[in-house]
């Protein structure tokens, strides 16, 4: 059941979740032995939250010693040296300033020379580690959870996949507006990956421009049209908006 909570800033909201995520690590208490599992996502939308964590761990409340991550996605065809790659992004506004241990760190390589081999493998190890206590993601203009794109079912496991026009010219923002420099494809978990594995989701919506879909996620019918409405079917997922989502 998708649960909505709204809160009047994204600053807030993010405090929330921050807040959140520390005291179900801290109520853990994980071990090298039995780690907290944690699901990461990219873009805008977390950062507030990474920047939160970072404050909670500098100031002694939270420690990632023993929390393995895996995140969402990954472009293809853009090695971990480029800004706009994922693994770089992770690095640059979170794993850098905590205490996580690198080879706890899991991110879809990009680069790898059998797409197939490299999704399967990634799967394998989520199974491997899971469940995750939170699994924390975003949601696309049109849906998309990851880039589990408009036709994902919901059985869909991690795999590449061709990003659709509105991603592409969604973060075109980040490629200096240009659609041409915005890879095509990127490698993404699936929707069971997400909901089958993860005792918790917390899923971030913030933003006017994310109130169409918010509403499409709470109240359109459940398909694949609109990956998204796939959350309501997860016991225990979370909705956090802020006022500009909620209201538009």
């Amino acid at each position: 059941m998708a649960k909505l909570i709204e809160y009047q800033t994204k600053e807030k909201a993010a405090e929330f979740v921050a807040e959140r995520i520390a005291k179900s690590i801290n109520q853990f208490n994980p071990t090298e032995t039995r780690p907290y599992v944690l699901g990461l996502p990219t873009g805008s939308s977390p950062e507030p939250v990474y920047s939160k964590l970072i404050e909670l761990y500098k100031a002694g409340k939270v420690s990632f010693k023993n929390v393995v991550t895996f995140n969402m996605d990954e472009y293809c065809g853009l090695p971990p040296t480029n800004d706009q790659s994922y693994f770089f992004f992770m690095h640059e506004k979170f794993f850098n300033h905590i205490d996580i241990k690198k080879e706890n760190i899991h991110i879809l390589n990009g680069l790898a020379e059998d797409y197939e081999k490299e999704c399967e493998q990634y799967e394998q190890e989520i199974h491997k580690y899971a469940p995750f206590q939170i699994f924390m993601g975003g949601v696309g203009p049109n849906g998309h959870i990851a880039f589990n794109e408009a036709g994902s079912s919901r059985n869909s496991i991690t795999r590449k996949v061709e990003l659709q026009d509105t991603t592409i010219r969604a973060n075109s923002r980040f490629f200096a507006n240009s659609l041409e420099k915005v890879p095509k494809y990127a490698l993404s978990v699936g929707i069971s990956t997400v909901l089958d594995n993860s005792k918790e989701v917390i899923i971030l919506v913030f933003g006017k421009a994310k109130h169409e879909i918010l509403q499409k996620t709470l109240e359109a019918p459940i398909s694949s049209t609109i990956p998204s409405t796939f959350l309501r079917e997860q016991d225990n997922c979370l909705l956090v908006c802020d006022s500009d989502a909620a209201s538009g």
